[in-house]
C-alpha cells in the first residue's frame, strides 16, 4: 500500500534521475553530490564555508578526499574558491551560477512531486 507521501517521494526520485541524466547537468559522483548537498544547506543559511571547514564537515569523508573533490567540483563548474579580503590564506567555497541552476532544477522536481 503506497501513500501520497511515498508516491510523491518516488516521483521526486524519478524526476531527479531524469534531470541528472540530462547532458547539461554535471555528472557528479556520490561524494561530490553529498558535499554539494551539505554546502547548499550551509549556504542557504547565509553562512560562508572555508576550505578548512569544508574538509571537516563530514565524518564519513576524509579531509583529503574532500580536498580532492573540491578540485573536481571546481573543475566541473559547481563551486568557486574566493580569497578572504583580509587574510589571503583563507579561501571560501562558493556556489557558481551552474550550481544555483542545478539547485533550482532540483527544487522544481520537488514542486512537481508535491503536486502529484
Amino acid at each position: 500500500m503506497t501513500t501520497h507521501h511515498s508516491q510523491a517521494y518516488l516521483k521526486f526520485l524519478n524526476l531527479v534521475k531524469a534531470i541528472r541524466d540530462l547532458p547539461t547537468f554535471p555528472m557528479l559522483d556520490a561524494v561530490e553530490q553529498s558535499l554539494l548537498d551539505s554546502f547548499a544547506a550551509v549556504w542557504h543559511t547565509g553562512k560562508q564555508i572555508t576550505v578548512l571547514e569544508a574538509m571537516h564537515m563530514s565524518k564519513e569523508i576524509s579531509p583529503s578526499t574532500v580536498h580532492r573533490r573540491l578540485k573536481t567540483l571546481r573543475a566541473k563548474g559547481m563551486i568557486t574558491l574566493v580569497n578572504d579580503q583580509i587574510d589571503s590564506r583563507t579561501k571560501y567555497v562558493m556556489p557558481t551560477a551552474l550550481a544555483n541552476q542545478c539547485f533550482d532544477q532540483l527544487g522544481q522536481c520537488m514542486d512537481a512531486a508535491n503536486q502529484a
